[in-house]
């Protein structure tokens, strides 16, 4: 009998746009990692980061095995778990008719897990005690996406987390006008403006101060996400 695999993936982009990269590990039934991989994707999302991961990792296990996966991405466990279906059926279209944002590496995934045993966790990312897998997986990402370099290895070699600031987060009141809307243009589009203090997209991926942001629903985030939503 093949035992049950835990694993976390992970995807980053500096800028988003900007340098980015995948990463996985793969650990045993008990959690203990056992191995990991990283990659990157020149100038790309963090979206396109994220599914790559969640894509090499299940290529990268055996599809007889059930497997765990812990990820930090609403925007991967959902499009997986709740859109899929209704996407295939409207013809890869979102509820708003526009096309699905990153469509080949989500039918790529599609394919990988159909016929597989796959429960998706999701774990919140930068927390003190937060996963130790997503932690590393989290880890290994940003140093490929830093360094556009590929990289991976054992138990013995495994990427270290920065520690995490314990410092209070902004009040949501302060985060509610992190940004300043400015007029849409001409035609009714969503129109992009730079972030007036660092706040959180709704795919669960932090922005910064200055980066180029839309609305993403009833709140603001990633302009690549703003198709996703709906």
């Amino acid at each position: 009998m093949i035992d049950r695999i835990i694993a976390a993936c992970d995807g980053a982009a500096k800028g988003n746009p900007g340098p980015a990269a995948w990463a996985f590990v793969v650990a045993d039934s008990a959690g203990v990692p056992q191995r990991w991989q990283a990659g990157p994707l020149g100038h790309s999302t963090n979206n396109i980061g994220e599914l790559t991961a969640l894509e090499q990792l299940l290529e990268a296990t055996d599809p007889a095995a059930s497997l765990e996966v812990r990820l930090d991405s609403t925007y991967t466990r959902d499009a997986v778990t709740k859109w899929l279906a209704a996407w295939k059926r409207n013809g890869w279209k979102t509820a708003g008719g526009k096309p699905v944002a990153n469509r080949e590496l989500i039918q790529r995934i599609d394919q990988l897990l159909t016929g597989r045993d796959v429960v998706f966790v999701y774990v919140p990312a930068h927390q003190v005690d937060g996963d130790p897998l997503n932690a590393i997986a989290d880890k290994a990402a940003s140093d490929a996406a830093r360094t556009q370099r590929a990289a991976g290895g054992t138990a013995q070699d495994l990427p270290v987390p920065d520690p995490v600031s314990t410092a209070p987060s902004r009040s949501p009141r302060r985060q509610a006008g992190a940004a300043k809307e400015s007029a849409a243009p001409a035609g009714g589009s969503a129109r992009s403006i730079a972030a007036r203090y660092p706040g959180k997209c709704p795919c669960s991926r932090a922005y910064a101060k200055g980066e180029q942001i839309t609305r993403v629903g009833k709140g603001w985030g990633h302009p690549e996400c703003a198709a996703t939503v709906g």
